[in-house]
């Protein structure tokens, strides 16, 4: 399973962006889902993260701000963007937490997209 992770972007405070991972790969099931960032200089946080039941968790800097959602039919998770601040700026990633059918067995795995940069200026 691969991800593919687009819609970053320079906006300005208080704007809003929103991104999306697309996972492709054969005979697969996203579980658990997510998005990370990581700020020059800082470590990796989480962002955001879906249940395949729909339940969601928040970093505490983005809760109020931030959404995601998944679309399972298009393999799809997204991260709605709002009110945006200089302190978002970071690369942002996705991952997945997946089963995959494809072999003789059954595999599980986490898989991390590449980085998209988001930039937001004040």
């Amino acid at each position: 399973v691969q991800l593919q992770a687009s819609g970053g972007g320079l906006v300005q405070t208080g704007g809003s962006l929103r991104l999306s991972c697309v996972a492709s790969g054969s005979r697969f099931k996203i579980n658990t889902a997510g998005w990370y960032r990581q700020a020059p200089g800082k470590q990796r946080e989480l962002v955001a993260e879906i249940t395949s039941g729909g339940s969601t968790n928040y970093g505490s800097s983005v809760k109020g701000r931030f959404t995601i959602s998944r679309v399972d039919a298009k393999n799809t998770v997204y991260l709605q963007m709002n009110a945006m601040k200089p302190e978002d700026t970071a690369v942002y990633s996705c991952s997945a937490d997946w089963i995959s059918w494809a072999s003789e067995a059954p595999v599980v795995a986490r898989t991390w997209g590449q980085g998209t940069l988001v930039t937001v200026s004040s």
